[in-house]
């Protein structure tokens, strides 16, 4: 079986100290390991993931967008927008109950 890739673009928003993670491709527990790393370490005061082109995630990559909620919110860095999500995502997030945790924006 072929992995799904999964793409990070890193890009310096338009707003001061404004970054912007880019994903393109689906978020899944055996493509998501830099894309934890980036959040992890990021240190902007506004963190924008755009998730226009994920078509989809797994309960992996659910953990991974909480654990960019939590690191946000742990150190206290800024604010965090997940901008561009898609219904079945939105869904996905309805259903575990995590949908609350987030800030979300049109692409």
């Amino acid at each position: 079986m072929k992995p799904n890739p999964l793409t990070v673009e890193d890009i310096t928003g338009s707003g001061d100290g404004e970054r912007i993670l880019r994903l393109k491709g689906p978020l899944l527990i055996s493509n998501l390991l830099d894309f934890q790393t980036m959040v992890r370490t990021d240190a902007s005061s506004s963190l924008v993931i755009d998730l226009t082109d994920v078509p989809y995630i797994d309960s992996a990559g659910i953990g991974a967008l909480m654990g960019a909620h939590l690191t946000r919110q742990k150190g206290a860095s800024g604010n965090l927008v997940l901008v561009g999500v898609n219904q079945r995502i939105r869904q996905t997030l309805q259903l575990t109950h995590v949908e609350k945790f987030f800030k979300f924006a049109d692409a």
